[in-house]
């Protein structure tokens, strides 16, 4: 166990986190809602500190980014655990089980281990991903200090539900985030995964501002966050907040943990959302878990020529040369750079 950080001591040896905005206040041999920090006599303790649940390579257009380095590998590693409780999670057996039945598993992995295998295997980020990195944040923090040292990207795929101050001390070795904003409604966060909408929209706002690279997933669950208004609303958001060249990918639905009476959702409703999203302002709108959807690829927003196709996880064609396009030379934003070559276009070079 380690130590956590962001927390403060309070009368009758209980402690309340402050790393997400819960704010748990957790009596002594009890846990926060995540379900991996505990307070023992009077300290708030990480229970999933170089204690790994997942460790693979991936194509880095799983998490997904398709402006961060398309068509690298980045090796990926989760724990247990998620502050977040959503009633469709793709991943409930390693982010939610925690909670029901207390045992931390997991197998050692040092974060020195974490860097040489990306170094071993060629791979040009690590991804923290699967479950929530904030739950794992000191373990997350360590690694990214160290790849970084060593020249590797760092990117959080997170649910965005982070306190500020998190976030503030982990950006200098952050170089892009995947943040799911599920819907537009505080009621559906409330209701369907256990939170509140506005800390993950302030957390958006802050990693923009912070020089972190931003892109935006929105699952579409049918009849709960599907409504002309809706989609609007959030392709809105993302032009006015975080700018129309961030990437928003609209992801397609499937029956999952406790919501199973759901059907599907329809490649139909997708098209529909990217045609909003585009005719909101932005540039770059992407249809996910649709295998051979034309809203895979990216388009150049100057000449409309595909600069990147895809087929699911797989690159078919590329026509970029760093961030340039190909036809007409117009300038796209992300980290395209080719490894070893630093020039990128709105945001960090390692």
């Amino acid at each position: 166990m380690k130590e956590a950080g962001f927390y403060q001591k309070i009368e009758g040896n209980r402690v309340q986190c402050t790393l997400c905005p819960h704010h748990c206040v957790i009596s002594e041999e009890k846990r926060g809602r995540c379900g991996v920090r505990k307070n023992q006599k009077g300290i708030l303790y990480s229970l999933v500190y170089e204690k790994a649940c997942a460790c693979n390579i991936d194509p880095i257009e799983k998490k997904p980014f398709f402006h961060f380095f398309p068509g690298s590998t980045s090796l990926s590693v989760s724990t247990v655990g998620c502050n977040l409780s959503c009633l469709f999670c793709q991943n409930s057996d390693i982010s939610q089980e925690v909670k029901k039945v207390g045992e931390v598993y997991g197998f050692s992995l040092p974060t020195s281990e974490i860097v040489r295998q990306a170094k071993t295997h060629r791979c040009q980020s690590i991804s923290y991903t699967y479950t929530e990195p904030t739950v794992f944040f000191e373990y997350a923090f360590d690694t990214a200090v160290s790849a970084k040292k060593e020249g590797i990207y760092n990117n959080f795929v997170t649910n965005g539900y982070t306190e500020a101050e998190p976030i503030k001390a982990i950006a200098p070795y952050l170089d892009a985030a995947n943040v799911d904003l599920k819907s537009f409604r505080e009621e559906y966060y409330q209701k369907l995964c256990g939170g509140k909408l506005k800390p993950v929209l302030d957390t958006l706002i802050l990693m923009k501002s912070s020089g972190i690279w931003i892109e935006v997933t929105t699952l579409v669950l049918p009849d709960q966050n599907d409504s002309d208004q809706e989609l609007k609303d959030i392709a809105l958001f993302i032009k006015e907040n975080l700018g129309a060249e961030t990437p928003w990918h609209i992801s397609r639905f499937f029956p999952q943990y406790r919501i199973g009476n759901l059907p599907p959702t329809p490649p139909e409703t997708l098209t529909r959302a990217r045609e909003i999203g585009m005719e909101s302002g932005l540039k770059f709108v992407y249809s996910g878990n649709v295998p051979g959807d034309r809203g895979e690829n990216t388009y150049c927003p100057n000449c409309g020529k595909i600069v990147i196709g895809r087929y699911g996880f797989t690159i078919t064609e590329k026509h970029l040369k760093n961030n340039t396009c190909s036809f007409c030379g117009h300038s796209l934003a992300g980290l395209f750079a080719s490894e070893g070559d630093k020039d990128v276009i709105q945001g960090k070079a390692g």
